[in-house]
């Protein structure tokens, strides 16, 4: 056998076994004990992280996580796992302590030459970009490992006018436009409800176990075709402006109908929950759009354009 592949198989070992000798390792590879703790002292070098204890019960113990063997990965395969990180760099909390940087550099200091020049190149024309935030969560580690083995968490939870205290079982979660959010069982409605985990500010494990009715994957594919509970038509002529700026929002973009060369409409079904949302979005895009329909939207903008009218100073009924 081969050195490599004894060290490649050794990593393997290791991985497995977590505590173990050098006879142990001798035994299981045919080869002498001075030659296992030589094989062992380069698994060292390489990063292992090996512990010796010393005495007459010792031997050696993988520290913190386990290491991955060697993994042979083609050019664009290479590129594709490089590109894929740099996805993540925009989000101030990776879950299991990710250092995207650290990372990234190991997997770029393998390259060649000639695919470290075309990387570098690629850098300049690609990115998968998000709006970069900067408020972190603290724990999102916490929560993916009490998803994982169906924990109940009590959270301390910003909330709008307060801060409430909530027992929760988390399902998951997920990342969207920067932010991390956490669908969990509210235990005293019994109702899924949708957390930001940045804005979980304590946490702490109740020892109690609650498994979900739902995973991840299938509450979030349902989310995405979940009719409105109160439908309320929704019907808003555009301007050209107001159909480019609406198509950057997917809960707008598959309803937007053009109705000439430089008009469109919205005309589609939202939940009466939504009313207010939609409202503010409306408000924003000012003269480029013009909501006819539901009248609580329409009432709603005008209440916010006479409320910024008051603010800066101006009479509306001047």
């Amino acid at each position: 056998m081969s050195k490599a592949k004894l060290l490649f198989d050794l990593i393997a070992y290791v991985n497995m076994k977590r505590s173990f000798t050098a006879q142990e390792v001798a035994d299981e590879f045919r080869i002498s004990v001075r030659t296992a703790h030589r094989y062992l002292a380069d698994l060292s070098e390489m990063g292992v992280p090996l512990y010796t204890e010393t005495g007459r019960s010792g031997g050696y113990r993988l520290l913190r996580s386990r290491m991955l063997p060697p993994i042979m990965f083609d050019e664009d395969e290479a590129f594709a796992v490089f590109f894929a990180f740099q996805a993540l760099k925009y989000y101030p909390s990776l879950p299991f302590d990710i250092n995207v940087n650290s990372v990234s550099g190991k997997l770029y200091a393998h390259l060649p030459g000639d695919a470290k020049r075309k990387v570098d190149r690629l850098e300049t024309v690609i990115s998968f970009w998000n709006q970069k935030r900067t408020v972190p969560s603290p724990f999102l580690k916490e929560i993916i490992e009490a998803a994982a083995e169906r924990q109940v968490l009590k959270i301390e939870y910003v909330s709008k006018t307060k801060n409430t205290e909530r027992a929760v079982a988390p399902i998951g979660v997920y990342a969207h436009d920067g932010f991390w959010y956490m669908p969990a069982i509210d235990l005293e409605s019994g109702e899924i409800r949708l957390f930001r985990t940045d804005r979980i500010s304590a946490l702490e494990k109740t020892g109690q176990k609650l498994e979900p009715p739902i995973d991840l994957p299938t509450w979030l594919d349902r989310l995405s075709r979940q009719p409105p509970q109160l439908p309320v038509r929704l019907y808003v002529e555009l301007t050209r402006e107001g159909m480019r700026q609406c198509r950057s929002q997917p809960w707008l973009e598959p309803h937007i109908v053009a109705t000439g060369p430089e008009r469109g409409c919205i005309d589609t079904v939202i939940d009466k929950s939504e009313t207010e949302f939609a409202a503010m979005y409306f408000f924003q895009l000012g003269s480029d759009a013009k909501v006819l329909e539901p009248r609580e939207i329409v009432d709603r903008i005008g209440e916010r354009a006479q409320d910024l009218l008051r603010h800066y100073g101006f009479d509306s009924n001047d």
